[in-house]
């Protein structure tokens, strides 16, 4: 069937947005997921370091995912659906699981879905919109996300304080909400203007070649290749670090020295993170098109820098911690648009589909090492010296990005 070029637009913007709206209820649950297992199933202290460190960590695996449709967009649409059926259907069953570890191994494959579709969507994005738009849509969809994580979890915590165990059957029912998007993927037009066919390995050694490795050789290959793309992979890695350096020693921070109430870090953590994440959204998108990606990646990185600054000047008065959490939404929105729009600036004309897995392949790096390290900082001084190298790191990371400017073909269309 064709598609005029509007019907392609309004489909693509329809599946984005309803694949984020009915995903929003049951990112909400996730957010509470370690708080849940821990007071309903007495999770041990070592389970809930693996949850935090899963999310990072399933960006190691989400590449395999979107190995399947390099070079193969007629594989874009069956990847999305079958990612969005696949990360919540786990969850279907909770009623009936006692296993804490089945729930934190459902939870992983939630996140490596969840980042492993980010090349299919991008390239989608890239392909089906007119350029001046994909910024607005990729932004718009990350302030639901965040709206939804600034709201829900307190009227979810109402819900589950009330009524005992009645998590299993929120993860049911918001799990099926978040597979009804599923009808919406299927709507998609796809270009499917090459149609390399995929060789089959012929034996261990070459499935571990091709279907193992390859991700990593194709991602080495391109950062290689492509110095503008290198330089953006340092300088996110940099500023990346210098936010993962403190997560662990954070918790810390916020009980033996903030002395804080669980009240105060959910209007910390949720409220003004998501409030200044959509009030900053619209403007972030202006200014993205202003600036060049470098230079935007460069007032982002230094946004990040001062809120460990803040963190601690939080000890003297508690209205900096409010303040530090809003700089703190304020800079991942630019961080998400960043991030999320980095593929197709720097692929231009090309396939973007290697450009984004390189980067949710680059973030599982980090994630795997980067918090260890602060952890074993911390052990050696204390949460103070671990909080100012992270704002370091990232002050480094805006030096570094406002080195380089990107030249790209001028884009002329509009929505």
């Amino acid at each position: 069937m064709s598609y005029t070029p509007e019907q392609i637009i309004q489909r693509t913007r329809s599946a984005f947005i309803w694949t984020r709206l009915l995903g929003v209820p049951f990112w909400g649950m996730v957010y509470l997921l370690s708080v849940i297992l821990y007071k309903d199933m007495h999770i041990s202290p070592l389970q809930i370091t693996f949850i935090i460190t899963l999310k990072p960590m399933s960006a190691l695996f989400a590449p395999y995912w979107s190995q399947i449709i390099y070079q193969r967009p007629d594989r874009i649409i069956s990847n999305l659906v079958w990612a969005n059926i696949l990360r919540y259907l786990p969850f279907l069953f909770f009623p009936w699981i006692d296993s804490s570890w089945i729930i934190i191994a459902a939870f992983g494959l939630y996140m490596m879905f969840y980042r492993g579709v980010m090349p299919a969507w991008m390239e989608t994005i890239k392909n089906n919109l007119p350029a001046l738009s994909r910024e607005r849509l990729i932004a718009f969809g990350s302030a639901i996300d965040y709206c939804g994580t600034a709201l829900l979890p307190l009227i979810l915590g109402l819900v589950l304080d009330k009524y005992e165990h009645s998590w299993r059957w929120l993860f049911l029912g918001t799990g099926l909400l978040g597979l009804i998007s599923t009808v919406f993927l299927y709507r998609i037009p796809i270009s499917t203007t090459t149609n390399q066919l995929a060789s089959t390995p012929s034996s261990i050694l070459s499935f571990f070649k091709v279907s193992v490795l390859k991700p990593w050789k194709e991602s080495w290959r391109l950062v290689k290749s492509d110095v503008n793309f290198l330089n953006f992979q340092i300088g996110f890695m940099l500023g990346g670090a210098g936010l993962m350096i403190i997560q662990p020693v954070l918790p810390m921070f916020y009980v033996d020295i903030l002395k804080l109430s669980y009240t105060k870090m959910l209007i910390a953590l949720t409220v003004c993170k998501g409030l200044g994440f959509a009030i900053a959204t619209p403007l972030c998108v202006k200014l993205f098109r202003k600036l060049n990606i470098f230079h935007f990646s460069g007032v982002v990185t230094v946004l990040a820098a001062l809120f460990p600054f803040l963190m601690l000047g939080a000890q003297f008065h508690i209205s900096l911690l409010y303040i530090a959490y809003g700089l703190y939404g304020i800079m991942q929105a630019g961080s998400d648009l960043s991030w999320h729009m980095s593929g197709p600036v720097f692929a231009q004309e090309k396939e973007s589909t290697l450009f984004s897995g390189t980067n949710v392949l680059t973030v599982g790096i980090r994630g795997c090492l980067v918090p260890l390290i602060g952890t074993l900082l911390y052990a050696l001084t204390n949460s103070s010296v671990v909080m100012l190298l992270g704002s370091l790191l990232c002050f480094f990371a805006t030096i570094h990005f406002m080195k380089y400017r990107l030249v790209v073909k001028a884009e002329t269309d509009s929505i």
